[in-house]
């Protein structure tokens, strides 16, 4: 890989964080265009008589050229778990951005069905093995304050991809032919291009290093992204954070065949951390997110009887809004933590499922002289429901599981959370175009339902990683915390809790007056006693 003849171009500090976020939020913008790309490919007439795929026959066909992407992207998030803890976080990016070129190349020049199909799943493994991993270099490179600001700042540009293939889908419609699909499957290669630019000179993620016993490769790393020098006081504190969260895992290790089997032990909660990162991505799915990303005009079209124009255009302009719901998530998740702001989602999904469920009954009765009034009437609360997505749910699944596992579990964690929204986006998008054609407003039902199921889920379960170090939740763990959580104030507290405060200015302290290697302060190997 190419690397400038002064580490990262003489960048340090915030700037230098700036772009890794700008190489991560790029790779988020290229899965939030792949997400929108196919939603106006779908309707377009050329496409579908290139691929011989008009007529209602054809509705399972479809369904599964359109899904099999997400199968793609399981494959992908698999592969990340095995190849990202060996070869490290920018060199897993770099490998999946090229994976994705192949793949868009694979779908540009399609003329078959088959064709089609292995393009996307090429492109799906690519970019199953980049969401896998951008969030978690993201985060272990991220001081706490700026961690859940950025993570999410990246899902905004996911939704910028998302918004921009939208508005790209509704100006070629006016043009037809070929050119109308498969341009907008060309333009991946400008966020491929940013990605091969920026990922080979950007700094390793000094956790990772650690982790592989390259120490002296992650401590001007850890300096140069707090933009202080390698004697620092703090950045020898939490080097030896760092490393002391990686021997403790070390020694209370659990393998994923004995994890498979139920097989585990005290000390680190690693079943119960792997599930809630998991989780939350499943939740994030079953809420309905991907019948709007990948089948809004068609919803549009079936649901509400909009003509193609009118549902693409509707579609592009509620991405905007999309857009713009995103971007306010992004002070709001620090600031109201990650338990009430998914909350929060979750309830506006719920409530806007269920006022679809009801407009869509009363415009589907053909008796009632006015019933396209309903489903015109639904059409607001399509837009609200992305307002409510973009508000939490949009971003935290992605944040929370590099937060709530542990170290040597991040990358396998985010993994299997990642794995996880692959395997459930494939069961909703596979089962949206049948559903719409043999349910019909009675399919709105299952979402409506889903959304108030997850409300008490997340209130019980969930504890709080806003505010904490990535070894403060390790601590937090060690202590063996209640499952339910809502009767412990160190669980909920939107507030970084006071102990780990005062661990991190022994720590500190210690460092100060620490000549050489540092020890483990007494305060901080007691904490789980404490």
């Amino acid at each position: 890989m190419f690397k400038p003849k002064q580490p990262y171009f003489g960048l340090k500090g915030g700037w230098l964080t700036l772009w890794i976020t700008i190489a991560c939020a790029t790779d988020m913008s290229l899965f939030g265009y792949d997400q929108g790309v196919f939603s106006g490919v779908v309707i377009s007439k050329d496409y579908l008589n290139v691929h011989n795929l008009n007529g209602p026959d054809k509705t399972d066909t479809l369904a599964i050229v359109t899904a099999i992407y997400d199968i793609g992207c399981f494959l992908g998030a698999i592969v990340a778990f095995w190849i990202g803890e060996k070869i490290g976080r920018k060199r897993t990016i770099f490998i999946g951005t090229s994976i994705m070129a192949v793949g868009a190349a694979l779908q540009i020049s399609s003329y078959s069905v088959g064709h089609m199909i292995v393009g996307r799943i090429v492109s799906g493994v690519g970019n199953g093995i980049n969401t896998a991993t951008a969030p978690v270099w993201q985060t272990e490179t991220s001081q706490a304050k700026w961690r859940g600001k950025l993570v999410v700042l990246e899902m905004m540009m996911n939704i910028l991809g998302f918004m921009t293939v939208n508005w790209i889908n509704y100006g070629l419609s006016f043009v037809g032919g070929a050119i109308a699909w498969r341009l907008p499957l060309a333009l991946q290669y400008v966020f491929i291009f940013v990605l091969w630019a920026t990922v080979p000179w950007l700094p390793e993620s000094p956790r990772w290093l650690i982790a592989h016993g390259r120490d002296d490769e992650a401590i001007p790393i850890l300096a140069s992204l707090e933009n202080k020098s390698t004697e620092d006081p703090y950045v020898k504190a939490q080097y030896e954070e760092i490393r002391f969260g990686v021997e403790y895992e070390r020694e209370h290790a659990i393998r994923w065949r004995d994890l498979l089997r139920g097989r585990t032990q005290a000390g680190t909660k690693t079943v119960r951390r792997l599930l809630l990162g998991a989780g939350t991505q499943a939740m994030q799915q079953f809420g309905g997110i991907n019948i709007m990303s990948y089948y809004l005009p068609t919803l549009l079209i079936s649901s509400v009887d909009l003509s193609d124009s009118m549902a693409r255009l509707i579609a592009a302009t509620s991405a905007v809004v999309y857009l713009i719901a995103s971007g306010i998530a992004a002070p709001l998740v620090e600031r109201y933590g990650r338990r009430i702001m998914m909350m929060v989602s979750t309830a506006i999904q719920f409530f806007c499922f269920l006022l679809m469920t009801i407009l869509l009954y009363f415009a589907n009765d053909l008796n009632r002289p006015d019933h396209q009034i309903f489903g015109k009437a639904s059409v607001v609360w399509f837009f609200i429901y992305y307002i409510g997505f973009g508000l939490g749910m949009l971003g935290i699944p992605w944040l929370y599981p590099t937060e709530i596992n542990s170290l040597p579990m991040r990358t396998k964690g985010a993994a299997v959370a990642t794995a996880t929204n692959w395997i459930t986006n494939f069961i909703v998008v596979e089962v949206t175009p049948r559903g719409l054609q043999n349910l019909g407003w009675r399919f709105y039902i299952v979402w409506t339902v889903l959304n108030a199921a997850f409300m008490p889920i997340i209130y019980f379960f969930y504890p709080e990683t806003a505010d904490r170090t990535l070894e403060d939740v390790d601590a937090y763990y060690r202590e063996n915390p209640p499952l339910i959580v809502i009767g412990d104030k160190d669980s909920i507290s939107r507030k970084r809790p006071a102990k780990f405060v005062k661990r991190e200015e022994a720590d500190v302290e210690t460092a100060t007056h620490s000549e050489g290697p540092l020890a483990r302060t007494a305060y901080s190997l007691d904490l789980k006693e404490t």
